[in-house]
C-alpha cells in the first residue's frame, strides 16, 4: 500500500509540473529551436503503468475473478468527477 501512496503522490507531483510547463517545451541548439514532448511525459506513463498494475492486483485480492463476489463496487460516469 505505501508504495502505491508514494507512485500516486510522485504522479501528481510530475501532473502539476507539465500542467505549469506545458506538455511541450522548446529546445535549443545553437540557432535552431525546436518543440520536443516535455521528458517527463514518458515518466508519468510509466508511473500510470506501474498504479494499474497494482490497482489490477488489489482487484484480484477482493474477488474480481468471482462474478457472485458482493463486495464489487458497480461504477458509473458520475464516478470520475
Amino acid at each position: 500500500m505505501d508504495r502505491y501512496i508514494d507512485l500516486v503522490k510522485s504522479f501528481r507531483w510530475i501532473s502539476k509540473i507539465i500542467s505549469k510547463e506545458g506538455e511541450t517545451i522548446v529546445t535549443e541548439n545553437g540557432k535552431q529551436k525546436f518543440l520536443k514532448a516535455h521528458p517527463l511525459i514518458g515518466e508519468r506513463n510509466k508511473i500510470n503503468a506501474s498504479l494499474l498494475s497494482i490497482e489490477k492486483s488489489f482487484g484480484q485480492k477482493l474477488g474480481d475473478d468471482d462474478p457472485d463476489d458482493k463486495r464489487k463496487t458497480k461504477y458509473n460516469a458520475s464516478d470520475l468527477i
